[in-house]
């Protein structure tokens, strides 16, 4: 971290983790393509299955049935893909819920009149009579809904979810990319039979992600074709550096998340309180009654322009976000909050402040600092005005 900064913003990136830099200087030194069979190519290829291991055993999933990818992006659309199949019905339509990333709600390789989005509640959760509603209207569907989300935190009731897409015959694909190393789970526990990861979200570098995949399901068709690696799912040379270092993060990072995460749960109440405290008429904690990410907060303030917001921060030294990393340079309502039923106005005004592993006491109190400077002049300036107070 740059001296002086307080770093705010996990759930859009985290540092790289000691252990993973190592990790991606040694394969650096490894000549071999894991492709060849000759000494230099077995040592390339058992790096690369060390690590496909390691993010295998973060989520109890088989070694073979993790798929490397260039991030959870890429892992998000090779899941999306019609026909997939678990008993002898392919998947021909898509539901998903209408809170997904954006990578999610582009709706993969399904045409844009075969998807449907499923309503969430207030607080950001799924509507399963909605979703119940759905999956009795049509045939076999594959159903997307995210394990975390991204941006209010709140966690989405997976293995009930499971238990209904299964019994409508269906596939569910599950983004677990913001849940890895915050919470517990497995693909099994959660009744997924596909899960995207991605390794910057754990202290990996930046690039590569993964898909995992239940043993019984039948697909999906790759993206990149043209040659056999993994197992003929993903074409092209291995990222062997970047997946060497997601394998070392995620042998770091599942052990430490019990101890980690407590200490950070008890840093978000801290941050939470002092917010409520400094804004307590006007400012809302977005999806407050759901169970949450123990990171994560979405502040939310009626008048606010959440740009400006961020920018106030940032000029204070502390980087925090008005969203997902992906949308965050665009002027527009959080889709999220608009799902969830806030207006335009109120979609527009929330601050996402995310906790990590190196986040302190000492940060949470110079955020606060911050917010009291901010929050008396935000809603009621012109932002150009405001900015130049500050």
């Amino acid at each position: 971290m740059t001296a002086n900064r307080v770093y705010l913003d996990w759930n859009a990136t985290t540092p790289l983790r000691p252990e993973a830099k190592a990790a991606m200087a040694a394969a650096l030194d490894v000549v071999g393509n894991p492709s060849s069979v000759h000494a230099e190519g077995r040592a390339a290829r058992g790096l690369l299955e060390q690590a496909r291991a390691q993010v295998a055993a973060a989520v109890g999933a088989a070694p073979r049935d993790v798929v490397f990818t260039s991030g959870g992006t890429e892992a998000n659309a090779l899941a999306l893909t019609p026909g997939l199949r678990i008993g002898s019905e392919p998947v021909e339509c898509m539901l998903v819920s209408a809170v997904e990333h954006a990578s999610v709600l582009s709706g993969g390789r399904f045409p844009a009149d075969r998807v449907t989005q499923i309503q969430v509640t207030a607080d950001g959760v799924l509507d399963l009579d909605h979703l119940r509603a759905l999956l009795a209207d049509g045939g076999p569907a594959l159903v997307s809904v995210m394990l975390a989300n991204n941006e209010t935190g709140a966690l989405q009731p997976i293995r009930e979810v499971a238990e209904m897409v299964h019994e409508a015959g269906g596939v569910l694909h599950v983004d677990a990319i913001q849940a890895l190393g915050k919470i517990p789970f497995g693909i099994k526990e959660l009744g997924a039979d596909l899960v995207s990861l991605s390794a910057h979200k754990i202290g990996g570098p930046k690039g590569v992600g993964a898909l995992v995949l239940s043993p019984r399901l039948s697909g999906p068709e790759p993206l990149l074709r043209g040659g056999s690696q993994e197992l003929g799912r993903r074409a092209g040379t291995e990222n062997l550096i970047g997946i060497a270092g997601f394998g070392a993060a995620a042998a770091v990072a599942i052990p430490a998340m019990a101890d980690d995460m407590a200490r950070i749960e008890g840093l978000r109440t801290r941050l939470e309180a002092g917010l409520r405290h400094i804004s307590p008429d006007d400012g809302m904690i977005v999806s407050a009654g759901a169970p949450r990410l123990p990171n994560t907060t979405l502040f939310a303030v009626p008048g606010l322009r959440a740009e400006t917001a961020v920018i106030g921060f940032d000029l204070a030294g502390i980087a925090v976000s008005s969203g997902s990393a992906c949308s965050s340079g665009k002027v527009q309502p959080s889709h999220v909050l608009e799902a969830m039923g806030f207006g335009p106005e109120l979609a527009r005004s929330a601050i996402r402040i995310s906790l990590g592993w190196s986040s302190s006491e000492s940060d949470i109190d110079r955020c606060l600092q911050a917010w009291r400077k901010l929050a008396g002049n935000l809603t009621k300036r012109d932002h150009e005005t405001v900015l130049e107070r500050f």
